[in-house]
């Protein structure tokens, strides 16, 4: 029985051949596969594909004849979704936490091996950090923000960047294998990254990790503060606030937004005035 076919028309046939090459878009599918997927006749499902295939949206092997969905289909899908960037979805968020808690926010995103600081929300506190303004980048395990990206990466891309950047963490001389990975799996338990290490003196800071809608971390919040106001009883309160603003933001995220592929593209006409190194 054809149960997508419905008084409405044609429309949910074609929406429910594209969900269901979305579920095997990795090797592709054929029509029978499709078909069964869909709960239509091969006819059909053969018909609709072949019409999708005109319009560009879907390709087929010419040699296995799998179907999948087209470079022509993500290209249109790249221009919907959220209008907003991730900078411009975020700043209402970093311009709350920093007035609920007194203390400077900043926005990190992951590019690369790195972390790039996308913005920042400065609280009343001279304070120093890693990334310095916005645009600064730092080696992703180092620092808060930068280990909450890390911890939080698909195993496999995590343990790339591992070996990529452990010369690099190195450099700050508390660093070694043993004690990244420990980090990493402390934050991974507590779902946030909020230990002093004293790389800089008299600072604190804790971050939560922002994910997309598959659970990878695309970004994080961070709040930067001088330790004293980072204490074991202040600390629930603030890692509650960032997980949740945290979490009111992953499914809002575009996953075609630039800014997660090319952090520095979305600091085009940012503020390039002087202002206090911050934390990230």
């Amino acid at each position: 029985m054809e149960t997508p076919s419905t008084a409405t028309g044609g429309v949910p046939r074609v929406f429910a051949v594209i969900r269901a090459l979305t579920a095997v878009q990795a090797e592709g599918g054929r029509v029978t596969q499709l078909a069964r997927a869909v709960g239509l006749t091969q006819a059909t499902t053969h018909r609709l594909l072949q019409s999708l295939v005109a319009e560009g949206m879907v390709e087929q092997d010419e040699r296995s004849k799998l179907y999948r969905l087209s470079i022509d289909f993500f290209a249109l899908a790249a221009h919907a979704g959220n209008p907003g960037d991730l900078r411009t979805l975020c700043r209402p968020v970093l311009l709350r936490l920093c007035a609920s808690l007194g203390d400077s926010i900043f926005l990190l995103a992951r590019s690369g091996f790195d972390a790039v600081c996308l913005d920042r929300s400065e609280g009343p506190f001279p304070i120093r950090s890693f990334t310095g303004d916005v645009g600064g980048r730092i080696a992703l395990g180092v620092g808060q923000g930068a280990l909450a990206i890390l911890a939080f990466l698909p195993e496999a891309e995590r343990e790339e960047v591992i070996r990529f950047n452990l010369s690099r963490v190195r450099e700050y001389g508390v660093y070694d294998e043993v004690y990244l990975r420990t980090e990493i799996e402390r934050v991974r338990q507590l779902g946030y990254a909020g230990r002093n290490t004293g790389l800089l003196e008299g600072m604190a800071g804790v971050a939560v990790p922002i994910c997309d809608r598959e659970g990878r971390a695309v970004a994080a919040l961070s709040v930067g503060t001088i330790a004293d106001r980072l204490n074991a009883d202040r600390m629930p309160t603030v890692v509650e606030l960032l997980k949740r603003e945290a979490a009111s933001i992953s499914p809002k995220i575009h996953p075609f937004d630039a800014s997660l592929r090319r952090p520095a593209q979305s600091l085009t006409g940012s503020s390039t005035g002087q202002k206090i190194p911050a934390p990230g």
